[in-house]
């Protein structure tokens, strides 16, 4: 791979052996990262058992815009962002199913999560818990309880929930620590995964240059491990397809991005990146309510290309520490999927449909809506509509 100094970390993704070569696809995931040469880079490519391998790249959450507002103002029954998807008024809350969020971590003493079984690992090197505050914010959308009578969580009914800190306190992180996550969300038998976190390409050009590396040499280098690495998240993600065939399956659900500027320019748009841009994830767009009160509207934010869209723009949520915080963000309108995949997966359970992630993924998409979108929004900008819930 040219561009690549001879000793650097390479990631791959291949089942675990031995396993019977009739099996290989539906196999558990398994990430390895090794220190390669050009000549071990070759041989482990040529390995039939490896699916991929890339170099380690950079990876951050994807930054939300603080708006002020502690969400005391929205003490009502529910947060619109519950409201708009239909959990408040959904006989299904989420019940027996066990959701993932891998992000910062979160504020396990926090009221909203009393009474959940948190499995907390920390692929980050920090430590667990959430000192950021974004995974404990993006958890309360999925699965939080009330607080000071404001209902936050899309799917309460989740009582066990897989954290992976799969970002440090500073919000960084690395493709390394998503795919170990990725991995242990696997087998803790999570049948929806929530990631609210993006490839930092800009940063790892930037890192190159200032080791030294010229600007033309550090993009290239970037764009070939970004390149790398979607085709390693593409293999992995048709590994977790496979798995549908002897297990019930997994949803992934991540952000589009927040890179757009449309209140710059209308054209000002920038398309999904990874990992929401790999192969059988769901990617998420943001939505507003619209000043004018004449449905909802694409956040300028929010990058274009989605499958759905969510609310994503003044989301009330937990805040680590206590309380409440409004944010707004791609990262905000992720979890309200992936509650609504929790909602999903339930009705699914209970129904006589087959119990799969291709029937919740199915149900989920039919039953997205256009009619709460204002008159105008783009399909490229919000996808198939806004996820509702059963």
């Amino acid at each position: 791979m040219s561009g690549v100094s001879t000793a650097s970390p390479y990631e791959s993704a291949r089942p675990p052996g031995p396993v019977p070569p009739q099996v290989l696809a539906g196999g558990e995931p398994h990430v390895e990262v090794l220190e390669l040469g050009k000549s071990d880079l070759r041989e482990v490519s040529r390995d039939p058992e490896v699916r991929a391998v890339a170099p380690v790249m950079p990876t951050m959450l994807i930054q939300p815009v603080e708006d002020g507002s502690d969400g005391r103002a929205e003490a009502a029954a529910a947060t619109w962002g519950v409201k708009a998807v239909g959990a408040d008024v959904s006989t299904r809350t989420g019940a027996d199913v066990i959701v993932a969020v891998l992000d910062t971590g979160i504020d396990a003493t926090h009221p909203a999560f009393t009474g959940v079984t948190l499995i907390q690992e920390d692929f980050s090197g920090s430590g667990v818990g959430d000192k950021q505050g974004h995974g404990t914010h993006c958890a309360g959308t999925v699965f939080g309880w009330a607080v000071d009578g404001t209902r936050i969580g899309v799917a309460p009914g989740v009582t066990r929930a897989a954290i992976g800190k799969v970002l440090a306190d500073d919000g960084s992180g690395d493709t390394e620590g998503l795919l170990r996550g990725l991995e242990w969300a696997l087998r803790q038998g999570a049948q929806v995964i929530s990631m609210s976190l993006g490839f930092d390409f800009p940063g790892m050009v930037q890192r190159l240059v200032d080791m030294g590396r010229q600007p033309k040499f550090a993009t290239s280098v970037a764009l070939e491990a970004y390149r790398a690495n979607l085709r390693l998240f593409d293999a992995l993600m048709r590994m977790v397809a496979a798995r549908e065939a002897v297990g019930p399956g997994t949803l992934v659900v991540a952000a589009a991005g927040n890179e757009s500027e449309r209140q710059i320019h209308p054209d000002f748009e920038i398309a999904v990146s990874l990992p929401a841009a790999a192969e059988g994830v769901i990617a998420v767009g943001a939505l507003a309510q619209s000043p004018t009160g004449n449905g909802l509207v694409i956040a300028p934010f929010s990058n274009t290309f989605p499958q759905v869209s969510a609310p994503g723009v003044g989301v009330v949520s937990a805040r680590a520490g206590g309380g409440l915080r409004s944010l707004s963000g791609t990262s905000m309108a992720t979890p309200h999927v992936a509650g609504v995949a929790a909602l999903w997966w339930e009705d699914v359970l209970k129904s006589p449909l087959p119990a799969t992630s291709s029937t919740v993924l199915a149900r989920l998409f039919a039953n997205a809506a256009v009619s709460p979108l204002a008159s105008g929004v783009d399909v490229a900008d919000r996808g198939v509509g806004l996820v509702r819930a059963p």
